[in-house]
């Protein structure tokens, strides 16, 4: 009979709502401990009765996980050395969305982005990574986004961090290849997830700004995105597929219309590509 340290173990940041959430449950139903990072240890409801109700509570350990904090990312993975003698698998889940006209969007809300979606993706990574390294295997999953890959008007802040992941990312592949530690990049297009609602809540002009029209054309057209968008469950679906596959790919990207978006940005020169996702934006 298998014992909790026989299962694999993964620590999940930004689990208490939305894709990490949805994350942590599916992950525990194919077999997984996850430690499940959570910024305000209150906040952790959600996810208990969500992981009650799939029958996985038992497989869910939540832990204090603030990714801002280098103590917090440190004592998280010391946590999971003492309890579990192993990290098998790592999703770098935490982030915020915040935009707004690049011009007007303060000095304040890009540091505080980037602190989120970048730096402490680095910080929990950085932390992981040598019991992973000691045992000569581990997986890391990136949660990227299409605006890792594409730039649209007034996700300015967004889009600068999760390109700035991209990066980060491929340069990380190559240097723990050698240890048999592995990285993957999930880029989800738009799913009606609390981030969204909460980064739109943040977007605004300025009376008398001049992309005051445009800003309200980016609104309109994020919000009917996000409605439309897939079930998240979907992206939590295949974090999970990835967990348990022996030779995953390096990117995926969904749903399908996110697929075609950058096969055509990839395919089209630079400035038909922005001819089109201005007429898109446009017809908001």
């Amino acid at each position: 009979m298998k014992t909790r340290q026989d299962h694999p173990v993964a620590l999940v940041t930004g689990s208490s709502s939305g894709f990490g959430l949805l994350i942590c449950v599916e992950l525990a139903l194919r077999g997984f401990i996850v430690v499940a990072g959570i910024r305000r240890p209150e906040a952790q409801a959600g996810l208990m009765e969500a992981a009650e109700r799939a029958g996985v509570r038992e497989r869910i350990d939540p832990v204090q996980l603030d990714v801002t904090s280098e103590t917090d990312a440190e004592r998280a993975v010391s946590y999971i050395r003492g309890q579990y003698r192993r990290l098998d698998m790592l999703v770098n889940n935490a982030g915020t969305a915040l935009g707004g006209l690049i011009e007007e969007v303060p000095a304040a809300v890009w540091l505080e982005q980037m602190e989120t979606n970048f730096h402490g993706t680095v910080r929990v990574t950085r932390s992981a990574l040598p019991l992973m390294r000691e045992r000569g295997k581990g997986r890391i999953i990136q949660m990227s986004s299409i605006s890792g890959r594409i730039g649209f008007p007034g996700y300015g802040p967004y889009a600068a961090s999760k390109f700035a992941l991209e990066g980060f990312s491929e340069c990380l592949a190559l240097e723990v290849r050698p240890f048999g530690i592995d990285v993957v990049m999930v880029e989800p297009g738009a799913y009606g997830t609390p981030i969204w609602n909460k980064g739109f809540a943040r977007m605004n002009a300025a009376p008398n700004s001049p992309y005051r029209n445009m800003l309200g054309k980016v609104l309109a057209f994020s919000r009917k995105s996000a409605e439309q968008g897939g079930d998240p469950r979907e992206v939590a679906g295949l974090v999970a597929d990835i967990a348990c596959m022996k030779r995953p790919a390096f990117r995926y990207a969904l749903p399908r219309s996110t697929k075609w978006t950058i096969r055509a940005k990839t395919a089209l020169p630079g400035r038909l590509f922005q001819r089109m996702m201005a007429f898109i934006l446009d017809k908001a």
